[in-house]
């Protein structure tokens, strides 16, 4: 029989945490799926609706990249696929022509608000907390 030991534990700690993690961004793409979003689709509409919550406010793509887990080049890819589908604007910083700004548009305004309650729900059910009054 192995012996158990610190790092043992660690490492069953972190294998669970990873379990966690795939099993619930698995159920939120499903869910997701049928309103055309996967679940990193979702993290920027949702990050953009809380950094931007007004109508026309941007965010630079920048800000996004350190709260996304995805590389740069994937996150702007994931950008322009939210941009063709009229969910995102892009804009170039007038002050540092290297910096990007995004900005939800109504229609990706409109999606977030219809599939939070959805993907909040899958949290609170995978994650084991009690889900948000929906209404």
């Amino acid at each position: 029989m192995a012996v158990k030991t610190a790092d043992t534990g660690l490492e069953e700690r972190w294998r669970d945490i990873l379990s966690v993690h795939a099993r619930t961004l698995c159920e939120i793409d499903r869910v997701l799926h049928p309103h055309g979003l996967g679940g990193s689709d979702f993290e920027v509409l949702d990050l953009l609706a809380t950094e931007s919550p007004a109508e026309g406010d941007q965010c630079r793509v920048q800000n996004l990249a350190g709260r996304i887990h995805l590389s740069q080049s994937a996150l702007s890819r994931l950008i322009g696929r939210l941009e063709k589908d009229g969910l995102v604007e892009r804009s170039v910083c007038v002050e540092d022509r290297r910096g990007v700004w995004v900005a939800l548009t109504r229609k990706g305004r409109a999606l977030h608000a219809e599939v939070l309650p959805v993907q909040r729900e899958v949290l609170a059910r995978m994650l084991g907390a009690t889900p948000p009054p929906r209404g």
